[in-house]
Order: structure tokens, then sequence, then C-alpha cells
């Protein structure tokens, strides 16, 4: 309840994602094909250095779990599905490019 009946509660203040988020990252393979290796290492790397210990990486094989693909609408290989922070966000290839995966994710990268 409001002390002040005639000023409005002021929203209370949220961290910005890259400071307190919790990321929630899942990385679709198709088994251990030369971009599916590049992809879970280089995206591992970005993590560490950006993210310590603020992440969890879920890497899913869809040779292993074919079943998977339909459910999150997976069309190529290597695929990266942030679910939080939200709004969920895709990226598609081998996570090479670190500047546009960091963007991708919402990931101001560490100076």
């Amino acid at each position: 309840m409001n002390a002040n009946p005639t000023r409005p509660a002021l929203p209370k203040a949220t961290p910005r994602k890259e400071e307190g988020s919790r990321y929630v990252l899942r990385l679709y393979v198709a088994g251990k094909s030369p971009k599916s290796v590049n992809a879970i290492a280089n995206l591992k790397k970005m993590c560490e250095e950006n993210l310590q210990g603020r992440y969890e990486l879920e890497v899913i094989d869809l040779y292993q779990q074919p079943q998977l693909a339909q459910g999150e609408q997976i069309i190529a290989l290597p695929t990266l599905i942030r679910k939080l922070p939200a709004p969920l966000r895709r990226i598609i290839g081998d996570m090479s490019n670190t500047e546009r995966v960091l963007l991708g994710l919402d990931i101001q990268k560490k100076t």
C-alpha cells in the first residue's frame, strides 16, 4: 500500500540484463560435426568470458533426440536459443562471430 495516496509508488529498480540476470541457453547440434564442435567451444568460451557463473548451457544433440527439433522449430544446425531472460532469441551458425552472438544474446562484451 502506498504511504502517500496523492503520489504514485515508484517502480522498483531492475538490474540491467548483463549485470544480474541468469541466462538459460540451449544449443542444438548435429552430433560431432565440425560446426557443432566449433559452436560448443565458441559458445562456452563466450559464456565464461562474459557471463561468469550466470549462465546455464544445455547442449542437445538432435541425432540422439530428434523429436526435440519439432518442438523448438529447429530448421538449421547449430542453433542457439536463449530461453531466459525474455524475450526468447535464436542464433544460427557455429558461433564464431563473437560480436554477432553477443549482440544477438543482448550481452555487452566485457572489457
